[in-house]
């Protein structure tokens, strides 16, 4: 059974490990070991017997507007709805949160994300502080072909 738990420090090394193919094919952003330190708290894990099997996180950048990111399911337990259930978790941490708008995300999966009620946005429509803070450090900056979308929390 696999359970959904909040991400520790001791659960670093295995997260990193997990995404390590991800990253060099540029399909998540690297993060490094202090900056998952320096967001522990947003981090949900999906374990299968102790197991880390996939992570994303809940970024909240104010109080009308959060983030998913770093979504990954270990690629055997892809088709299991893990991603699924873990981004259900995300939007309910951001309602309990009081996140009074929109859960954004950028992907290369849309219609995964549609099929869980989000709606493709234009890049454009993301905040400034988002690319700057981020998408600069990516290896397909500045021509990005990620999808933009957003979950309405409202």
């Amino acid at each position: 059974m696999i359970e959904l738990v909040k991400a520790t420090l001791s659960d670093i090394p295995a997260m990193q490990a997990l995404v390590v193919s991800e990253v060099k094919d540029g399909v998540i952003l690297n993060r490094s070991e202090d900056e998952v330190a320096t967001n522990i708290r947003s981090y949900v894990l999906a374990k299968d017997k102790g197991k880390i099997v996939g992570y994303t996180a809940l970024h909240v950048h104010s109080k009308r507007l959060a983030e998913i990111r770093s979504l990954i399911v270990d690629e055997a337990y892809r088709g299991q709805k893990v991603g699924q259930r873990m981004v259900e978790f995300t939007l309910h941490e951001a309602k309990e949160l009081g996140v009074e708008e929109d859960v954004l995300v950028l992907t290369y999966l849309p219609l995964f994300f549609e099929k869980l009620g989000f709606i493709e946005i234009n890049k454009e429509l993301i905040p400034e502080h988002k690319i700057w803070a981020d998408c600069i450090k990516c290896i397909h900056f500045p021509v990005c072909n990620e999808v933009a979308l957003i979950y309405k929390i409202s």
